[in-house]
Parts: structure tokens; C-alpha cells; sequence
């Protein structure tokens, strides 16, 4: 096989000296491996006039497929070596957005060698048909047919922009009838907030958004009150653009879980973002 692959650079390369500067040898050693490939084959690869050399049309047929066959060989020793360093991870487009990517330089800090993909999508991701090795879950408990660890809970409570909570003097959980509820699609609904905080009228229904990450945003903007959950607003508050104007919470339904098939085989790299997430969860 070495003499092979000196073969095909010295007919690349139109010379054994060149040839032996790609691959790190003395122009020497390159003579002496054709050669002995040569002799191997009992064919003649190069024509030799003094210091000339000239490829034969049997040395040409060998230095195409060989050029093919080591292309395809690389590729493959590539996508290898890629394997054991991609994670390819799937979660709501929400959690990507507002919790996951404040934090992608600190795992990119701590994992220099991962390549990492993250695929953003609210339905329950196809492992195999879709090239995914791991998934952040938000269901109320471990789902049976996966390998699931628990990263953790969280609570929900009304947040809003500074501003806005100026404007419609939000000082006491009463004040929320006159503002403008932001609906979603979490259990944790306005009513039973409501309820938590003893107010005892129903409260009436603001516009549905349906995805967190656009509820939130309209809150940031200053449109009316969310019921956030805690993790994807943290950094909005430590921030200062949204404020929870309230202590009343509820305690989320859901939890968070890293989850994979049960018979995939891991990987170095799906560890270390394991290991990762459990750490960022705890903090």
C-alpha cells in the first residue's frame, strides 16, 4: 500500500523529487518504492531517459484508478474521524433560542472538538431516519422507549418588559386584569395562575402565540404579560428586558430530559455534551 501511494504522487507530481516533498521522503526513497512496486508487478510504471521520467500508458491506467481509490479512501477515513465529533442534537425551537444559545460559546469553550448540529423542530424527532444522536425532551416524565436522564424542573410565573409593567401599574396580582395576557401552549395556564394568586375572577384570554420563543419576544416588545417558564427567561431577566413583576409561580408539569435510543452506540462527543448539559442545569 505504501508503495502504492508513492506511485501515484510521483506520477502526479511528474517526478520523484516533488513527489518526495509531498509525502515527506527523500527523492531516494520514492525511487527505491516504485521500483520495488515495479518489480512487484512485473510491469513498467515510468520510462527512465537520464534524469527524465515519463509515465507509461500502464503506469497512467494505475495512477487514475489509484487516484480515484485513495479520494474515496480519505473520505471515508474522514467521515470516521468526524463521527466519533459530531453530536447532532434536536430540541424546541424555543429552548435552541432562548436558553441553549446564550450558551453555546461556553460549551464551545469547554468542547473545542465537537461539532456540534442542532436541529430546532416541536415534533418528536425520528432518530434514525433523521441523523440524530441525542434530544433535550420537555415531557412530564421519561419516555419508555428511550434512554432518558433528567436534567431538571422548572416553574412558571408572569414576566413582561420594565416598561410595561410601569405603564399598567402592575403592583398587585389584581392589577393583571387590566393587562394584556399572552397565551401559549404550556399546561400551566393564565386561570390557574390566577387562582395561585387568589384572585378569584377568570381572567380573559389575550392572543395565542403557541411557541414560546414568540411569546417571550412579544413580551420583551412590550405587547402584554407572558407566563414564562423559568429556564428560557432567566437570562431575559438577569438582562433587565423582561421583569417578573410577581412571586407568585407555579410549579411546570414538564421536565427536561436527555434522551437517545436505547441501542445506539455513544460516543466520546455524546457524552461530553451529556456531562455538559447536566452541569448547565445544575448551575
Amino acid at each position: 500500500m505504501r508503495s502504492l501511494q508513492v506511485f501515484e504522487a510521483a506520477a502526479r507530481c511528474g517526478g520523484f523529487t516533488v513527489a518526495g516533498k509531498e509525502l515527506g521522503i527523500t527523492q531516494s526513497g520514492v525511487s527505491r518504492q516504485v521500483s520495488d512496486l515495479e518489480a512487484m508487478l512485473g510491469v513498467a510504471l515510468f520510462r527512465r531517459n537520464g534524469a527524465r521520467l515519463t509515465v507509461t500508458p500502464a503506469g497512467e491506467r494505475l495512477a487514475a484508478q489509484l487516484s480515484e481509490a485513495f479520494a474515496h479512501t480519505w473520505s471515508a477515513v474522514a467521515d470516521a474521524r468526524r463521527s466519533d465529533q459530531v453530536v447532532t442534537l434536536s430540541m424546541l425551537p424555543s429552548v435552541a433560542a432562548r436558553w441553549f444559545a446564550p450558551r453555546l460559546a461556553d460549551f464551545m469553550a469547554a468542547n473545542p472538538g465537537i461539532d456540534l448540529r442542532i436541529t430546532a423542530s416541536r415534533h418528536l424527532v425520528d432518530f434514525a431516519s433523521e441523523g440524530v444522536d441525542a434530544a433535550i425532551r420537555y415531557s412530564p416524565g421519561p419516555p419508555s422507549d428511550l434512554e432518558a436522564t433528567k436534567l431538571g424542573t422548572e416553574s412558571v410565573t408572569p414576566v413582561c418588559s420594565t416598561k410595561y409593567a410601569k405603564d399598567h401599574a402592575l403592583h398587585a396580582p389584581t392589577d393583571m386584569y387590566r393587562a394584556t395576557l399572552l397565551c401559549g401552549d404550556i399546561p400551566e395556564d393564565w386561570p390557574t395562575w390566577f387562582e395561585a394568586a387568589g384572585c378569584l375572577a377568570r381572567p380573559s384570554a389575550g392572543p395565542r402565540l403557541g411557541d414560546d420563543g414568540a411569546i417571550l419576544q412579544a413580551a420583551v416588545e412590550g405587547h402584554g404579560v407572558a407566563l414564562g417558564r423559568s429556564r428560557l427567561v432567566a437570562d431575559d431577566i438577569a438582562t433587565g428586558r423582561l421583569v417578573a413583576p410577581f412571586a407568585v409561580s407555579l410549579d411546570a408539569s414538564h421536565a427536561y430530559w436527555f434522551v437517545r435510543p436505547k441501542d445506539m452506540a455513544t460516543t466520546p462527543a455524546i457524552n461530553a455534551m451529556k456531562t455538559w448539559l447536566i452541569s448547565q442545569f445544575k448551575a
